[in-house]
């Protein structure tokens, strides 16, 4: 969809748009959701990040998704100056004026970071958010000196784009996010994180997150659908996934696949071909029962279109995988 479709299905007198789920875990589903209750979520981010009218917001990203939509709809809600560029992995690499206010995945903002050009219009950035995938501890530090506000979004197509943001730079820097107003957080008994939020959904919308929750906020611990039971023990593929990023080099993911003695086993795929590498990092780096006990080669790992990794994918490539 480009912007001219999407603004014609905006203006028509249809009280719904048409919008699909990212597909991280599985295929991407379509819903309607109420333009009423988008526009109250781009009122509530553009009052959180302070924004006014006139002030210029860069569309980067696909307009199939919630993400692309909303910035469309901030802008159209809250007189913003919408700057569109197609989607790409270098969206700045083209634009030659201030941006106030950009929202980006993070392979978007990797990229940008390679180009010294780039980088520098990047820091220039008034008000950036990111979304759409999880930003490792490496891009973090990263983008820790930015001289502007930088935020991690948490949120998803059913909450119309974000419901909390976390600070990544700055004296607020921290690993909690914060609610915004309006929204209210408990917990099922699993630990997973439920939303209220009646401006943007209608009910309690209960995630597969399982969160730690304090006065400062929630922290993400990861996602109830990627816990990996082994042999009686829980273990989160995400946490894995955080202690290896620091030593495996090469792009890589954590998955599982059903084991006769154990249940489930821990299975670790790829980019790299050194695979005695990999494994002596992964019994030097992990507990024991965290290891995996089977490895893949794969020459490209599975991602969804919006960047994100494809479970459902890498489950079934875990099938092809070698035990140790």
């Amino acid at each position: 969809m480009d912007l001219e479709e999407f603004l014609a299905e905006w203006h028509s007198g249809s009280p719904t748009v048409l919008v699909h789920t990212s597909g991280s875990t599985g295929k991407p589903k379509p819903m309607y959701v109420e333009k009423r209750r988008m526009e109250a979520s781009a009122r509530i981010t553009c009052q959180f990040l302070g924004l006014k009218q006139g002030d210029t917001a860069l569309l980067c990203m696909s307009l199939d998704y919630i993400a692309g939509k909303m910035m469309v709809v901030r802008a159209l809600t809250c007189g913003l100056r919408l700057l569109s560029v197609a989607p790409s992995g270098h969206p700045l690499s083209a634009v030659t004026e201030p941006v106030d206010f950009a929202a980006m995945v993070p392979m978007q903002v990797y990229n940008t970071l390679q180009v010294p050009e780039e980088r520098e219009k990047l820091m220039a950035v008034k008000h950036l958010i990111i979304g759409g995938g999880a930003i490792d501890d490496a891009l973090a530090r990263e983008l820790a000196g930015f001289p502007n506000h930088v935020w991690s979004t948490y949120g998803m197509t059913e909450t119309l784009s974000h419901i909390a943001l976390r600070r990544l730079n700055g004296a607020e820097a921290s690993d909690w996010y914060t609610p915004f107003e309006g929204v209210s957080l408990s917990q099922t008994d699993e630990g997973c994180l439920v939303i209220d939020a009646p401006a943007v959904h209608d009910g309690p919308l209960v995630t597969n997150d399982i969160v730690e929750l304090s006065d400062k906020g929630f922290r993400i611990l990861g996602r109830k659908d990627n816990v990996i039971c082994s042999g009686g023990i829980k273990i989160q593929t995400e946490e894995v996934e955080r202690l290896l990023k620091p030593h495996l080099p090469a792009p890589f993911m954590i998955t599982k696949r059903p084991d006769r003695k154990f249940g489930e086993q821990v299975v670790l795929l790829t980019e790299s071909t050194d695979m005695d590498r990999v494994r002596e990092i992964c019994q030097q780096v992990l507990p024991k029962f965290w290891q995996p006990r089977s490895y893949a080669h794969i020459d490209v790992l599975p991602m969804t279109e919006t960047g994100k990794p494809a479970r459902k994918e890498a489950e079934r490539l875990a099938a092809f995988a070698v035990e140790v």
